[in-house]
């Protein structure tokens, strides 16, 4: 990978090459995907702990389109370009890949990799792309979420403390 984590984002052709090669070597992959809008102790815990499974961690992130799709028109807080790199800046993350689509059934196609892995909020079930990633041979598993921890959390709490100061400042 190239020293300049900027590097570590890729088109779906690169990633795709990447994870061909890395199979090839007999290297394993790791996919999970998500908006990670506001980065927190519980993306880095989840992630450090996902990277664990394989050789290569690939993150598939939602565009600022697809987002907003999922969350609402309030989404996302901060623009696809800044959260691929941040996400490419953190150690435990290998390669970065933008998605439009709804959900990441393409890109974990194209991408096959060996494991597949979401939060603990996510039944197996219910995960996308599991069906893709067995009949290939390959592990889907969900890691524990850290408890009070999230973005929606972080952004409710946001919201209260600048109306409690709002409410503060009118009363003087």
């Amino acid at each position: 990978m190239p020293e300049d984590h900027r590097g570590k984002i890729a088109s779906w052709g690169e990633a795709r090459e990447i994870s061909t090669r890395l199979g090839r070597e007999g290297r394993k992959t790791v996919f999970t995907n998500g908006c990670f809008d506001l980065i927190h102790v519980g993306h880095l815990r989840y992630l450090t702990e996902a990277r664990k499974y394989g050789d290569c961690l690939i993150i598939g992130l939602n565009s600022d389109r697809s987002v907003r799709t999922i969350k609402g028109p309030g989404r996302p807080i901060i623009p696809e370009d800044q959260r691929a790199e941040v996400l490419a800046g953190l150690a435990v993350v290998d390669l970065v890949v933008l998605f439009d689509q709804p959900d990441p059934h393409e890109l974990i196609t194209l991408l096959q990799p060996n494991v597949l892995v979401k939060g603990g909020d996510w039944p197996l079930d219910r995960i996308i792309g599991k069906e893709v990633v067995e009949a290939a041979g390959g592990r889907v598993l969900t890691i524990p979420l850290t408890p009070g921890v999230s973005t929606s959390t972080i952004i409710d709490r946001i919201v209260s403390l600048h109306n409690n100061l709002d409410k503060k400042h009118e009363t003087e």
